[in-house]
C-alpha cells in the first residue's frame, strides 16, 4: 500500500498549496490512500466542516486533527457525522467524534488511522501509549488489518521518538505533527516502522510557523502581545511523506519525505 501523509494544513496559504497539488500527487506517488492533517485549516485554528469537505471532495481520503480541533465550534457536530475525520485518541470517550477510522481503499484492503496527542508542554489528556494499546489489542497488522497510521501531534521531539519505538513493529507509520517545521529523520526503525519527529506544515514557510513575521517579531523584541497573528494567504508549500507498506505483514518498506510548491 502506497500512503501520502500531509502535515498540518495552516490557513489559506496551506489549503490552496495542497488542493492543487492533490491530483499532482495521488498519480505521482501511485498512492492508494491520502491522509492529511488539518488541524490548523481555518485561519489558523481548527477546521470548518466546509474546509473539511472540500478536502475530501478533492482528493484527501482521511482527515487528522489536533490540540485545535474545538476551536471552530460548527466542528463539533460533523466530528460525529463524518466518517473520514480523526480527533484525538486520547481524549474522553464522551467527547464528540472518533479517535480511529477504518478507511477501506478500493481494493478492499482496509488501513486504520488514529491519533493521539503528547503530553509533554500540552493539555492534559490520558497516556498515549495507554490508549494505542487499548486500540491495538483489536488489530493483527497484515492480517485483519492492512495497515496502522498514527499521528502523533505533540510538542516534544524525545515523547514522540519514545511513541515510534514503543509501537515499532505494530504499526505501519508513526508520524510526528503539530511543531510545523519538518525534521530530517525520515527513516524505518528496527521493527519496520516508518517513523518522523515530524512531517512539517503545509503552508507560508516565510513566516512564523504559518504566520504573519511581524507580530511574532514585536512579541520577541518588545515582551509585548498586543498585535494579532495574522494567517498567511499565499505562497503555501506542501511537505509530506510518502511511505510504501509490505502487503503482507503491513510494515514499511520506504519512506520519502517531500516538499511541493503550491502552483507545482
Amino acid at each position: 500500500m502506497k500512503i501520502i501523509y500531509l502535515g498540518d494544513v495552516v490557513g489559506r496559504a496551506g489549503r490552496d498549496a495542497v488542493l492543487n497539488n492533490l491530483p499532482l500527487m495521488r498519480e505521482k506517488y501511485k498512492a492508494d490512500v491520502i491522509i492529511v492533517n488539518v488541524e490548523n485549516a481555518a485561519h489558523g485554528f481548527g477546521v470548518t466542516p466546509g474546509i473539511a469537505r472540500e478536502f475530501l471532495e478533492r482528493g484527501a481520503d482521511v482527515l487528522t486533527t489536533g490540540n485545535h480541533v474545538w476551536q471552530q465550534r460548527d466542528i463539533i457536530p460533523f466530528l460525529d457525522e463524518c466518517k473520514r475525520i480523526v480527533r484525538p485518541l486520547n481524549y474522553p470517550d464522551s467527547a464528540p467524534g472518533r479517535g480511529a477510522v477504518e478507511f477501506e481503499l478500493a481494493s478492499g484492503k482496509k488501513i486504520l488511522v488514529t491519533q493521539v496527542l503528547g503530553r509533554v508542554f500540552m493539555d492534559s489528556v490520558d497516556n498515549p501509549a495507554f490508549v494505542l494499546d487499548r486500540l491495538l489489542k483489536n488489530y493483527a497488522l497484515g492480517r485483519n488489518i492492512a495497515a496502522v497510521f498514527v499521528d502523533v501531534h505533540a510538542e516534544s521531539t524525545s515523547e514522540k521518538l519514545s511513541l515510534g519505538h514503543y509501537l515499532d513493529g505494530r504499526v505501519s507509520i508513526v508520524a510526528g505533527t503539530h511543531t510545523h517545521i519538518p525534521t530530517a529523520d525520515a527513516h524505518i526503525l528496527n521493527g519496520g516502522t516508518a517513523y518522523i519527529t515530524d512531517v512539517g506544515m503545509c503552508g507560508n514557510y516565510d513566516s512564523v510557523l504559518g504566520f504573519d513575521k511581524q507580530a511574532p517579531i514585536d512579541r520577541l523584541c518588545q515582551r509585548y502581545n498586543g498585535n494579532r497573528l495574522e494567517v498567511c494567504r499565499s505562497g503555501g508549500t506542501v511537505w509530506g511523506i510518502a511511505v510504501q507498506t509490505d502487503d503482507k505483514t503491513g510494515l514499511a518498506e520506504t519512506i520519502e519525505q517531500f516538499s511541493l510548491k503550491g502552483n507545482e
